[in-house]
């Protein structure tokens, strides 16, 4: 599907940037085998009174002295910069991108550093919330059991007011 939507567009493509000359280039072949002389015009010649053309002197000409093997002539780091050798500017990119390496791995190491230190802070808290469940747990044991214990206690003694004669509520 693509690939064909692809062609299409690479053969409308075509047409529309080569289409015109291709048109005018057969218009004068037909043009030519009919007989019309292509450079025949009804139109009569243009007359005009031009001035010459300015030269680049003329127009600046401060600009004539300027070539490009004096472009940075005068600057130093540029001078210094175009006289290292292929293998020292490989040397220094190299340079360069261990420092951008050694800079992203102590980023990362303090990063690390700091996870694992608020890994720690969590852990110690998740212990003592771990600590105080268990606190609780073995506390609501403790008062269910004395609970149950309290209730046996109460039946019994209300059991035995009941064989002396109480009535209750």
């Amino acid at each position: 599907m693509w690939k064909g939507c692809l062609v299409v567009f690479a053969i409308t493509s075509a047409l529309f940037v080569c289409g015109p000359a291709l048109y005018w280039r057969f218009k004068q072949g037909l043009d030519l085998e009919i007989g019309e002389d292509v450079n025949s015009s009804s139109c009569s010649p243009c007359l005009c009174d031009c001035p010459p053309p300015l030269s680049l002197l003329n127009i600046s000409p401060g600009l004539v002295n300027l070539s490009v093997t004096d472009c940075g002539k005068n600057d130093p780091d540029l001078n210094k910069e175009m006289e290292k050798q292929f293998v020292d500017l490989l040397t220094e990119e190299l340079k360069l991108q261990e420092a951008v390496a050694e800079e992203h791995t102590h980023h990362i190491n303090i990063t690390y550093a700091e996870a694992r230190r608020v890994a720690s802070q969590y852990q110690k808290e998740a212990e003592k919330c771990n600590a105080a469940t268990e606190t609780c747990e073995g506390a609501r044991e403790r008062a269910e059991a004395l609970l149950t214990k309290e209730r046996k206690v109460t039946s019994a003694w209300e059991r035995r007011a009941r064989q002396l004669g109480w009535q209750g509520e």
